[in-house]
């Protein structure tokens, strides 16, 4: 029935501040053609999917999660470049973890808290 994940939402306080981190510390490409919803946002292109920045009220706490991102709700993405994505995250002080599964990932978060895992393919 279901055949792939066309976009996941994450909700955050400032959408200015989070096209920084996104599109200008992670690299990822800014889809303009975001028709005007009625509230800040913006959509980012990951390969084939989106995620979609949604600047509303958020009905969740974002005090007190978990200080391992795998042990938290959390967006996975693939990448081919994790070295690349360390070497970012490090030159722009924003905390990870490393994956306790075994594989080659880690676990950051977004200005907000939203957790993204990022997995070496």
């Amino acid at each position: 029935m279901f055949k792939s994940i066309l976009h996941c939402s994450l909700i955050v306080s400032s959408t200015e501040e989070s096209l920084h981190f996104y599109h200008h510390i992670l690299g990822m490409d800014i889809d303009h053609s975001r028709p005007e919803l009625g509230y800040p946002g913006a959509w980012l292109n990951v390969g084939e999917q989106q995620i979609h920045l949604l600047e509303v009220d958020n009905p969740d706490p974002t005090q007190q999660r978990p200080q391992h991102g795998g042990r938290d709700r959390h967006v996975a993405l693939d990448t081919n470049q994790l070295d690349k994505l360390i070497t970012r995250l490090e030159a722009n002080n924003i905390r990870f973890t490393l994956s306790r599964s075994g594989r080659k990932a880690l676990f950051f978060r977004d200005p907000d808290g939203n957790t993204i895992e990022a997995i070496q393919s």
